[in-house]
């Protein structure tokens, strides 16, 4: 019997057991996939029926809907969008202009038809993004158009995909033959240097990837010569996460740039000079590794994670400083502070334009966004000159607003998103502009429609008390009546959905969903959605309480709230059901083994739970900073105290669970779920699985495949919450 096929257990990890389940983390082996496809009909079989069907049609109407707003960039003269709708299941990049995009029906040019490419290479493609190659000055002063795509696309929607050379004049891949770039299967990428030239960060062969499966080298690549025949740029180490290069082509202030990613939360940035040349030479910018840097011109941005002591001044974890560049690296340490956090705010985003930078905060997680306008260095002003600050005229009560530059090259106009519980979202062009200057209201482009009537309906933020006396908030949107009993009688008659995730520094924010208004909201239910510790509301301290040996903080917060929710008289155990995803299904995970008092159904999607192996399977390896290392003695400690695989008792009850995940997931592996399933099956215990065949770790590769995975989890909730 080999050492990995033993289960450590919970109460004393000295004693080992037989992993009687090890045998489902053969992803794609003949005997796992019998049983994951006896499992998807049985779960078909106790679902089905009239509610599903009905359910997946009315979702599916929402993600096909042509009202929906479409997500534009500028590229040239040009707006593209990638679109799927019935029709076009995999999917359209198309493009169209300003001038039509304005109007209600837009005249829309099709660019690369993705149905088309998989029907005729006979591959499910998945479109992953693509990056088009800024013309240089000389060139766009000619008239010449912007030609060059790197285009991304993944079989079946796993992570790993190819790199395809597409020209957007023709519109047709650039043929290997004709000297166009094409980068095999494997997870990693290309970028721009120029027309002739890109960096590839990819699998070289043995021993140049990471120990999750990421690039560990970064090379530059010639046109027209053999990948193997790429000069090296960068080589991290064997215990690396991920390596990245990339050139800034910002007329002016050319840059290129390589990343080194320890680990989540540590990297390291160079600027390299002469690159792929002899005489090449790579700067390290010196900063916390715990820090992330940007630029922009001048300007080196630098957002801190954890306090920085530098020049005799302290800068606290959360905070946005800035400096020019190059008096940076000749050795000042004059940083200016754009933003530093209070125990209330926080730092979500930041947006430069041509002129400003535009910086997204959270108040309580709600938003405020500010315009700040550095001194011009080009016109002689002093670097040390105060930033003046204005405001952008955008906002509103529990709305959450994205701001997102057209061109930061060249233009000060700003995309501007606005959403709400239940609020449709919105988009919006502004011009920003300095104090100086007299802003306009956005001009409203797009709206997308009312998916499902609200009438009656209030969105509200509480705060509950976790058990250190920390408050946690949390959003409850749904009707009046049901948000706010007015007796006795009506107390805890909600069915009621909670949501989190607490995890990866990733904050949790108000947004419409026509499919939970239409499946859940508009059918009598509560939603709920905690900002727990783990996430990024309050910042880097918010996400950093609940690392590793303290992970137990987050589920703590949750279970605060769901007890809250039960003290303010808006549901009961029986009828509060609790849902998440990846990180959220480790957080699911713990809610069922740890909290099973708590909730009347579970759902669990493309989890994580067997946090003895999870380090050894996919990507796992790249979360270590995030969870802990359980082959040091010391981690597993802590570890197995939420690994809901060894938490899990047969003989305690639990409310019936629903799993999900997807065969494509080659980030968070399938046998976490397959593995809790059958262990908990075994047991005799409530249980529904459902493996999607692809999807990756979104869990489905095109709308089809996503009305039906959200329509079984919302037909499950009502099943036993209502």
């Amino acid at each position: 019997m080999s050492a990995d096929s033993l289960l450590r257990t919970p109460d004393d990890p000295t004693v080992t057991t037989t992993d009687l389940y090890r045998w489902l983390e053969d992803v794609s082996g003949d005997d796992a996939l019998a049983w994951v496809r006896a499992r998807n009909d049985e779960a078909h079989s106790a679902l089905g029926g009239d509610d599903l069907a009905t359910t997946e049609v009315a979702l599916r109407e929402v993600l096909d809907s042509d009202d929906r707003i479409p997500d534009v960039s500028r590229i040239g003269d040009h707006l593209y969008n990638f679109w799927r709708d019935a029709e076009h299941e995999r999917g359209l990049w198309r493009r169209t202009t300003l001038e039509s995009y304005r109007t209600a029906s837009p005249r829309w040019e099709t660019v690369l038809d993705l149905d088309e490419l998989a029907t005729t290479e006979g591959e499910s493609w998945v479109w992953h993004g693509a990056s088009v190659l800024r013309p240089t000055p000389e060139q766009l002063a000619a008239g010449e158009p912007w030609r060059r795509a790197l285009v991304d696309l993944s079989p079946g929607g796993s992570d790993a995909d190819v790199t395809r050379e597409f020209d957007l004049v023709d519109k047709r891949f650039v043929p290997v033959a004709d000297g166009g770039f094409s980068r095999p299967l494997a997870k990693g990428g290309l970028a721009w240097a120029d027309e002739d030239t890109v960096y590839v960060f990819t699998d070289f062969g043995p021993g140049t990837t990471t120990p999750s499966g990421y690039p560990r080298i970064v090379k530059l690549w010639r046109r027209g010569t053999p990948l193997e025949d790429a000069a090296v740029v960068y080589e991290g180490t064997d215990e690396d996460m991920y390596i990245t290069g990339r050139r800034s082509r910002t007329p002016g202030f050319e840059r290129d740039v390589v990343r080194r990613s320890i680990a989540f939360y540590r990297s390291e940035t160079y600027l390299v000079r002469a690159v792929g040349t002899p005489a090449q030479e790579l700067e390290r910018v010196d900063v916390p590794h715990s820090a992330e840097v940007g630029f922009h011109r001048e300007w080196l941005l630098v957002e801190l994670r954890e306090d920085w002591t530098v020049a005799g001044r302290t800068y606290p974890g959360g905070s946005l400083l800035a400096t020019p560049v190059d008096a940076f690296l000749a050795g000042s340490r004059d940083l200016t502070v754009l933003f530093a956090p209070t125990p209330a705010t926080s730092l979500v985003g930041a947006t430069w334009t041509r002129h400003h930078l535009v910086v997204n905060v959270l108040d309580d997680v709600k938003n405020a966004v500010h315009v700040l306008t550095p001194p011009d260095l080009t016109a002689g002003d002093d670097p040390a000159d105060a930033w003046l600050r204005s405001e952008l005229p955008v906002g509103g009560e529990l709305l959450t607003v994205g701001v997102r530059a057209v061109s930061p090259v060249d233009s000060d106009d700003v995309w501007v998103t606005s959403s709400g519980y239940l609020s449709p979202s919105t988009l919006a062009l502004a011009t920003v502009v300095g104090p100086e200057g007299d802003p306009a209201d956005p001009e409203p482009l797009k709206a997308a429609p009312a998916f499902f009537d609200a009438t009656g309906m209030v969105a509200e933020q509480h705060f509950a008390t976790s058990d250190d006396g920390t408050r946690v908030p949390y959003f409850v949107v749904g009707r009046e009546d049901l948000v706010r009993p007015a007796g006795p009688a009506e107390h805890g008659a909600a069915p009621t959905l909670l949501y989190a995730y607490g995890g990866f520094e990733i904050p949790l924010l108000p947004g419409y969903s026509g499919t939970a208004g239409r499946a859940w909201l508009a059918r009598g239910g509560v939603h709920v959605v905690a900002n727990i510790r783990g996430g990024g509301e309050y910042g880097p301290r918010w996400h950093q309480a609940a690392l590793r040996q303290n992970r137990h903080r987050a589920y703590e917060d949750l279970a605060a709230v769901a007890r809250d929710l039960v003290a303010r008289g808006i549901t009961r155990p029986e009828h509060l059901g609790v849902q998440g995803g990846s990180n959220g299904g480790l957080l699911a995970g713990n809610m069922l083994t740890q909290y099973p008092e708590l909730f009347g159904a579970v759902v669990i999607q493309v989890p994580l739970l067997d946090m003895q192996r999870y380090s050894h399977l996919l990507a796992g390896a790249s979360w270590v900073a995030e969870y802990g290392d359980p082959d040091v003695a010391e981690d597993w400690e802590f570890l197995r105290t939420f690994s809901p695989y060894h938490l899990f008792d047969a003989d305690r009850e639990y409310p019936p669970v629903l799993f999900t995940t997807s065969t494509k997931d080659d980030r968070v592996h399938p046998g976490h779920a397959r593995k809790m399933a059958a262990r908990m099956l075994a047991a005799g215990k409530d249980v529904t699985y459902y493996e999607n065949i692809e999807g990756g770790h979104g869990g489905a590769a095109n709308n089809a495949q996503a009305a039906h995975m959200s329509a079984l989890a919302w037909t499950f909730l009502r099943r036993w919450l209502a």
